[in-house]
């Protein structure tokens, strides 16, 4: 699917009529990889089962490499300089680590639309619409995932990854989902390829020249998720 059609899509995901509004979870300190994967898990089931509601749930991980089931092992160039874990979500190499705004998008799409790829052009929209609040264009690529910057001072043809999307599901619940650079260290970018993509680089919103707190991007991330997947609450 081209970018073009892409942004002609619908890309609302509201739920069904009745349903309750999307808990709101923000983690303050460093959340451990491991753990949070197993608390993630154990809310998928619990959403699974009816006993509990969708939830986003953003944090920030120590500094970490996570690799996804497509990941290629010689894109791992300085595999000692961080922990490196295997993980389930779609994808390759990505950086975790402190001042990148990591969200678990824990949605149950039974209660929205069945659409895998649509979902993942909403997620990508929702970032393109977060950018927007800055007036920075993010951009989607046809065989790339995630959302691009271009880069006219550095080069005509210069572009730079933002924001990184891998997601899982499970009987239509999904998990895993975003990551969305505001003010990471860029350098720890370059242990790995980014999602396998050698030809281009890597920014954030402090590197574009928006001095933004996390917390600040935090609401602007909720004011616009809310616009395409419907209400949420605190969790």
């Amino acid at each position: 699917m081209s970018p073009d059609l892409r942004d002609a899509l619908n890309f609302s995901f509201l739920p069904k009529t009745g349903s309750a509004p999307v808990e709101w979870r923000i983690s303050d300190d460093l959340v451990d990889y491991e753990a949070a994967l197993r608390q993630m898990d154990k809310r998928v089931q619990r959403i699974i089962a009816g006993e509990a509601n969708e939830q986003v749930w953003l944090l920030e991980h120590p500094p970490i490499y996570t690799a996804g089931p497509r990941a290629n092992d010689q894109d791992l160039i300085t595999p000692d300089r961080f922990p490196v874990f295997r993980t389930g979500r779609g994808g390759q190499h990505t950086y975790h680590g402190p001042g990148q705004r990591v969200a678990y998008v824990m949605l149950d799409l039974k209660r929205r639309k069945q659409d895998v790829r649509a979902f993942v052009s909403a997620l990508e929209a929702w970032l393109i619409n977060t950018l927007w609040h800055y007036h920075i264009r993010g951009e989607r690529r046809e065989d790339r995932v995630g959302v691009w910057v271009r880069r006219p001072d550095r080069g005509a043809k210069v572009e730079d990854k933002i924001a990184a999307i891998g997601i899982r599901m499970r009987k239509w619940v999904t998990f895993h989902g975003i990551s969305f650079n505001v003010e990471p260290e860029l350098d720890h970018f370059s242990g790995i390829v980014p999602c396998g993509v050698s030809e281009h680089g890597v920014t954030s919103l402090v590197d574009l020249g928006i001095p933004v707190t996390m917390a600040e991007n935090d609401s602007v991330l909720r004011a616009e998720f809310e616009k395409i997947f419907g209400p949420t609450a605190t969790s």
